[in-house]
């Protein structure tokens, strides 16, 4: 899953979000510097991670894509499935989108000492352009595919996938339903018994 699917399975505590948010620049056991909300969150984030990778409605949807992009396959669903949560919101959320995201944004600012570097940097880009705002529209999600393509130095091809989504739109939209409910009862899950560690 991609960000704002990260952030969403958190939960309403802010430490436990920005844990899960910045997760991927955390590797081994340096998540034990880190408070203990923040720890929730990086090992959150890795089992979600673990679960999706796993999963066979996610690799129905990596096989659609991975004869052109290989191993960049997944990380292109992730995208996508973004582009499905931000889509589809009022389904997920009480909270507007453009508010919750103002709301994350804020909490990125009062915690910004926690993150790392690279997210430091990237912030002001993510905030400047509302990336996540920008998911729920295909013009949003081309800029994203844009931008990690250019990260990969063009040898993904990445920008475009959104060839693939516009094409098999449906069946992208059903398998990231049928998924992210499945996924949604196991973050549940699995942030209680983490609570409790």
């Amino acid at each position: 899953m991609n960000y704002l699917a990260h952030i969403y399975l958190s939960g309403k505590n802010n430490l436990v979000t920005i844990g899960n948010f910045m997760a991927d620049d955390i590797k081994g056991k340096s998540y034990k510097k880190y408070p203990k909300d923040i720890q929730t969150g990086i090992l959150l984030h890795r089992h979600i991670d673990t679960y999706t990778d796993a999963h066979k409605i996610v690799r129905k949807s990596t096989k659609r894509l991975h004869e052109k992009y290989g191993h960049y396959s997944g990380i292109i669903v992730d995208i996508l499935y973004d582009h499905f949560l931000a889509k589809n919101w009022k389904k997920y959320s009480e909270i507007p989108l453009k508010k919750y995201v103002e709301s994350f944004y804020d909490s990125l600012d009062n915690h910004v000492d926690f993150l790392p570097l690279r997210i430091q940097k990237m912030i002001p880009y993510m905030i400047a352009d509302n990336w996540l705002l920008n998911y729920a529209s295909i013009d949003g999600i081309s800029r994203v595919l844009n931008g990690m393509n250019r990260r990969t130095k063009n040898r993904s091809g990445m920008h475009e996938a959104i060839y693939e989504l516009e094409l098999f739109y449906e069946e992208f939209e059903n398998e990231f339903t049928l998924f992210f409910d499945e996924l949604m009862a196991f973050s549940k899950n699995k942030l209680q018994e983490l609570n409790t560690l």
